[in-house]
């Protein structure tokens, strides 16, 4: 599959920075910490194993967790985000890690 462009992610920002706790000011772009999260739930792999191009593990963990959190018998952000890029594929992969 192709890797998401900008344009592709802009749709999803706002409901993704919608999650995040606000203690002290981004250091890392919103779009590279959601393309690491693609590439975790694509690969499988362990964080610790994400390649030096994305944020740090520990940084792309944080939002992860934020993302994957139940709300209210609801979706979660990221299977939201997964079905606004038309990504049925990750949505998949996804649900089956939060098993």
């Amino acid at each position: 599959m192709e890797p998401l462009t900008r344009e592709q992610f802009e749709p999803v920002r706002a409901m993704l920075e919608g999650a995040r706790r606000r203690t002290r000011p981004r250091v890392h772009d919103l779009y590279d910490v959601f393309r690491a999260v693609i590439h975790f739930v694509e690969t499988g792999g362990p964080w610790r194993s994400l390649p030096p191009s994305f944020p740090p593990w520990r940084t792309v963990h944080e939002y992860y967790t934020q993302w994957t959190l139940k709300r209210y018998n609801e979706e979660t952000l990221l299977e939201q985000a997964f079905q606004m890029i038309g990504r049925a594929d990750l949505l998949t992969k996804l649900r089956a890690q939060l098993k």
